[in-house]
C-alpha cells in the first residue's frame, strides 16, 4: 500500500499523486485516503480496484525521508507497512537488508515482485556468479489484525493515512515489531500542510498525525526508546493538473534501547 494504501512512499506517489507521478513523494493526486491499503477483505477489494485502475499507481523510486533516514544504518531484518508496488522494500534489499513487505492489495504484491524481478535482472548483468537471490518476503496481509512473527533491526511505516482504519493500531505494531537496538522509522502527511488540491480526503484529520502526537500514542519518550528525529520537512509536490505546493512530512526515527 505506501506512499503508500497503507500507501506510503514519498517518493511513490500516484501518477497524480509514495509512490505522485512526477517523481512528488507520498502524496495523491486524489485524495490521501488513497495512500492507506489497510483494514479487511474489503480494503483488499478496494486497493485491488484502484491499482487495476492504472498502470502504475507509485513512482517506482524509494521514498526521500527513508533514504535520508535509513542510508547510513547497518543492513539487518527490516519490516516494511504498506510496501505498494515495492519501491521501498527493493531498495532496502539493494543496500543489504533482508526485507518482509506486507502490503493489503495482492495486486500491489504481484507488481511489486515483477519490480524486484526487474530490478534482480538489471543487477544480475553485473554480478560476477550470475544472477541474484531474492532479498524480500512479500506478504499480503490486513495491517488491522497482522502482527509480526519476528522482531526486525528496522520497522519502517510511510505514509500510513487510511479513512477506513485508524493509524494508531498498525503504527503501534510497528513499534512493538522493533528489536532492541532496533530503529523504528515512521512518515507522514502534516495534518496542517496539506496540498490544497487534495479533495474531501484531506479533511479527515483523524487520518494525520503530528510528531508530537505520534510520539506520544507510540510512547517514544519513555525510557525503553531514544528519540533520535522529531521534525517536519517541507517538500514541494506538483498536483495531477500541474499545480505547484509546498506541504510537510513528519519525520520520526527512534531507536529502542537494549
Amino acid at each position: 500500500m505506501s506512499e503508500h494504501a497503507a500507501h506510503r512512499n514519498e517518493a511513490q506517489h500516484p501518477e497524480s499523486h509514495q509512490k505522485p507521478h512526477d517523481g512528488d513523494p507520498g502524496l495523491s493526486g486524489g485524495t490521501l485516503a488513497e495512500d492507506a491499503a489497510i483494514g479487511g477483505a474489503d480494503a483488499a477489494a478496494t486497493w485491488d480496484e484502484r491499482y487495476r485502475s492504472k498502470p502504475r499507481m507509485w513512482s517506482g523510486k524509494p521514498n526521500p525521508q527513508l533514504v535520508r533516514e535509513a542510508g547510513g544504518l547497518r543492513p539487518g531484518k527490516a519490516l516494511d507497512l504498506g510496501c505498494g508496488e515495492g519501491a521501498d522494500a527493493i531498495w532496502l534489499a539493494q543496500q543489504g537488508w533482508t526485507v518482509t513487505a506486507v502490503d493489503v492489495s495482492a495486486v500491489a504484491l504481484d507488481r511489486a515482485r515483477s519490480h524486484e524481478k526487474a530490478a534482480l535482472a538489471r543487477e544480475s548483468v553485473h554480478a560476477a556468479d550470475g544472477a541474484i537471490a531474492s532479498r524480500i518476503t512479500w506478504q499480503q496481509a490486513d495491517l488491522e489484525q497482522w502482527q509480526p512473527g519476528n522482531s526486525f533491526d528496522l520497522v519502517t511505516a510511510q505514509f500510513l493515512h487510511s479513512q477506513e482504519l485508524a493509524w494508531q493500531g498498525p503504527l503501534r505494531t510497528a513499534a512493538s515489531a522493533v528489536k532492541p537496538g532496533g530503529t523504528l522509522l515512521v512518515v507522514g502527511h502534516h495534518p496542517d500542510r496539506l496540498p490544497p488540491w487534495g479533495g474531501a480526503g484531506h479533511h479527515h484529520r483523524d487520518m494525520f498525525y503530528t510528531g508530537d502526537e505520534l510520539v506520544q500514542e507510540l510512547g517514544l519518550a519513555g525510557p525503553e526508546w531514544q528519540l533520535e528525529v522529531q521534525t517536519s520537512r517541507e517538500r514541494p509536490v506538483t498536483g495531477p493538473e500541474g499545480q505547484h505546493a509546498t506541504i510537510a512530512d513528519v519525520v520520526v526515527r527512534a531507536t529502542r534501547l537494549p
